[in-house]
């Protein structure tokens, strides 16, 4: 006879991966675009309340999530690099043209050497040729955690630098930002592509899916 208590684990929605209650997939504002994005997840954010990596996942079709702070080098570089088999909802992706990360420029630090990312300007997207992919690497977590994720995977100091022109402020006012210019990571994915794809009128999707689940967020804590 089976004596074991029964679960006390609350059901999770299987998309946006959290409780059924608190389900956020009625904010998801599918948005059209080109770029690929590789949301690299500090593990500590996974299940942060707060966060909106899993809400951009949802939004962007040509997208993709993997966990972690260290990557063996071979398993970085297929995410990085090689085409993406289909996963899930997600359907194959090709292999890019060129792959960029979204990091600012790395002030010099003899503690933490990094290696020098590669020259790269927007006006070399003008050669590529037609049709040519292009993947974006967003690393999802606090400036900290993303510094770590940065200093401990070499493939990514190697990979170069998409930093982000005139930022805006942060809408995001249910999480506090430490410093002037950060951004959530939804936020700042959203102003990497309106620089990538300054023609395409549907990325500000994203801000409203952002303004979704700040009033989801609200309504929860109304009595």
């Amino acid at each position: 006879m089976n004596t074991a208590p029964p679960s006390t684990r609350r059901a999770q929605c299987p998309d946006c991966l959290r409780p059924a209650s608190a389900c956020i997939c009625a904010c998801v504002q599918t948005v059209a675009h080109a770029t690929q994005v590789l949301l690299l997840q500090h593990p500590l954010e996974v299940q942060h309340p707060k966060g909106t990596a899993r809400l951009l996942h949802l939004c962007l079709p040509h997208s993709r999530m993997a966990q972690g702070e260290c990557w063996p080098t071979d398993s970085l570089q297929a995410l990085l690099q090689n085409a993406w088999p289909a996963a899930g909802d997600r359907q194959a992706e090709p292999a890019p043209a060129l792959t960029l990360l979204l990091y600012p420029p790395s002030p010099p630090d003899p503690a933490l050497p990094l290696l020098e990312p590669p020259p790269w300007d927007m006006a070399d997207l003008a050669a590529l040729p037609a049709g040519a992919v292009l993947r974006l690497v967003v690393l999802d977590g606090t400036w900290r955690k993303s510094r770590k994720m940065l200093y401990r995977n070499p493939a990514l100091q190697q990979l170069p630098r998409l930093p982000l022109r005139e930022l805006p402020a942060s809408r995001y006012a249910i999480r506090k930002a430490h410093k002037p210019g950060q951004l959530s990571t939804l936020e700042a994915s959203w102003a990497a592509l309106r620089q990538l794809e300054p023609a395409n009128p549907t990325l500000d999707g994203l801000l409203q899916a952002m303004a979704a689940i700040q009033d989801h967020y609200r309504a929860q804590l109304t009595p």
